[in-house]
This record gives C-alpha cells, structure tokens and sequence, in this order.
C-alpha cells in the first residue's frame, strides 16, 4: 500500500468497484453513449461542434455540449476557441483522450462485427419472455 500511495502522490489508487470512488464519474463520461463516439470520431481528427453534431447520429445539441464539456474537465479533450469571425470552437483528443479513444474503437468494432449474433441473442431473448 505505501508503494502505492508513493506513486500516487500521497493519494490511494483510484478502485472504480469501491462505491464511493471518484474515478466512476471519469468511467461515467468515457463510457456514456455519447461519450464513446465523440472520443472515436475525434479520432479522425480535430472537428468543429457542427461536424460532431452531423457524425454522431442523433445527438441533441444540448447533450453534446454537455458530453464535450465533461470529458474536456476530465482532460480527455481539447477545446480550442478559435479568435475568427464569426467565432467557432473546435474540439480534439488530448494524448490521456487519444489513449482511451483507441481501446474505446477496439469495443466500437467488435460491436459492429458481432451484431448480427448480438441481434440474434436479442431476438431469442425476447421469443422466449413472450
């Protein structure tokens, strides 16, 4: 434990089972259904809030802004107010950000690869609690 506490600066390492643990509210913003496709598209790049807004199907605007303003405060992404008129705002993955984006693709297209099994296992479930 004391090595533990060294490397973390005098704090215990974060257990995101413990319920009182702040680090769930990190795992809360990454793994969120708008959280996990904003850090994949930025992948691609940096992108202006428009461009993520047409990307991501069916994201309001209000629970975009929300989603970029909690992983920006997680240090997960970059907001940059470009001084242009008009003013425009534009979004990127830090490098923790691009980290968490990468292993975040990797589930986004096992997802997609596995779908039709999933929508198989979907449709059984629900034959059988008819």
């Amino acid at each position: 434990m004391r090595k533990v506490l060294i490397e973390n600066q005098g704090h215990p390492r974060p257990h995101v089972l413990a319920a009182e643990c702040p680090s769930r509210i990190v795992l809360g913003h990454i793994t969120s259904r708008w959280g996990v496709l904003v850090l994949v598209v930025l992948l691609d790049g940096t992108h202006r809030f428009s461009q993520l807004r047409r990307e991501i199907g069916g994201v309001s605007e209000k629970m975009l802004a929300q989603t970029l303003d909690a992983l920006a405060g997680d240090g997960l992404v970059l907001r940059v107010a470009q001084q242009v008129v008009p003013p425009h705002v534009e979004y990127s993955l830090t490098p923790l950000g691009r980290q968490a984006a990468e292993r975040l693709e990797v589930l986004v297209d096992w997802i997609e690869d596995n779908f039709p099994l999933i929508r198989q296992a979907q449709e059984a479930a629900a034959l059988e609690a008819a």
